[in-house]
């Protein structure tokens, strides 16, 4: 069996006319005759010829492709993302090249790189944990849109208030009679997680709490629960954890379940995103909800604008308000609040 790539010399050796001829009709880019043109597309037919994108983008500087970079495909919140901007990249005749970064700085850069020289027309990197500055050396003349990450000053970013988002969680947990926290935060250097900690100590701070710990989680299923074993063997273990995302949270209710404790009874829990599981624990995961779907729509719509506009700046930035969803995990009677100032006061 013959497997050799047919190539466009190929079909032009088959017509017999150059490969300019050639390509003038694959890109449309001046005249052709019209028997020369059928000429070439039944030679590509004959041939089976399937002209390669990358290459054709050398001719006209547009390959109808574009990257997208996750820190963790195996998360949903991300998966909801890439949806939202492969759906509408679709519709607009864009493929889309995905990458999976593991939350690695070093892996982003290598796949920016990549991206660069396969000529994508723009990128869209969610929850980069790169610098501004890194960001621009390593993409350059690419254009790009961030998403969970917001760009002071300039940039294209799609993000949610994600202070105030960490701010409705904690305030929950307080307002159903919590008054001993532990917050578990995500990796150190990622911005949402930066922002979610401000939102939970923004409420200790307003309500006067003192009794509470943080621990530094890295957003996946396995670290809140081996952070959730710690706090369950210590021995004040507290009545409220909120955990900066979803897989962290569904990790403490397992801990907690093998633990002996119960949800919401002795424990309430509240994480981060609405990922679909987060619906089907046992019980039911109160969070608060951050559209991925549509983040991911309007970080593609930005890059579009851009793309059918080179000429415009890429600055644009989308905000998205969070929303607190309660499910089973902090449904409780709330307690008044002289009683749980009593409680804290002799604890």
């Amino acid at each position: 069996m013959d497997t050799r790539v047919v190539t466009i010399k190929d079909v032009a050796q088959y017509v017999g006319v150059s490969v300019s001829t050639v390509s003038r009709v694959l890109n449309h880019s001046s005249y052709v005759s019209p028997e020369t043109e059928r000429l070439v597309l039944k030679a590509i037919d004959e041939l089976h010829f399937a002209p390669s994108q990358i290459a054709r983008g050398f001719v006209n500087k547009k390959t109808s492709t574009i990257g997208l970079i996750i820190p963790d495909v195996s998360n949903p919140f991300f998966s909801d993302v890439a949806r939202g901007v492969e759906d509408c990249a679709i519709v607009d005749g864009f493929a889309t090249i995905l990458c999976n970064s593991d939350w690695r700085s070093e892996r982003e850069v290598m796949y920016l790189d990549l991206l660069r020289g396969r000529w994508v027309e723009g990128v869209i990197v969610v929850g980069s944990r790169s610098s501004a500055v890194e960001l621009a050396r390593t993409i350059r003349n690419v254009p790009y849109v961030l998403v969970e990450r917001l760009m002071v000053g300039s940039g294209a970013t799609v993000w949610t208030d994600n202070r105030r988002g960490g701010a409705l969680a904690t305030s929950h947990l307080y307002d159903i009679g919590c008054r001993t926290f532990a917050y578990i935060s995500g990796p150190p250097d990622s911005p949402s997680a930066t922002e979610r900690r401000k939102g939970f100590l923004d409420v200790m701070l307003r309500e006067s709490v003192t009794s509470y710990e943080i621990f530094e989680g890295d957003y996946r299923f396995q670290s809140g629960m081996d952070i959730g074993q710690r706090i369950f063997a210590g021995s004040q273990i507290p009545d409220g954890i909120f955990a900066a995302n979803d897989l962290m949270a569904i990790g403490v209710m397992q801990a907690a379940a093998h633990a002996g404790i119960r949800i919401p009874e002795d424990l309430a829990v509240v994480g981060y995103d609405n990922i679909s599981p987060a619906d089907y624990t046992s019980p039911s995961l109160t969070t608060i909800d951050q559209p991925g779907y549509e983040m991911g729509r309007a970080a593609f719509s930005i890059l579009l604008k851009h793309l059918r506009e080179p000429d415009t700046t890429l600055d644009e930035q989308i905000e998205f308000q969070p929303r607190l969803v309660i499910r089973n995990s902090t449904r409780r009677p709330a307690r008044p609040k002289q009683e749980g100032a009593a409680v804290a006061a002799s604890g």
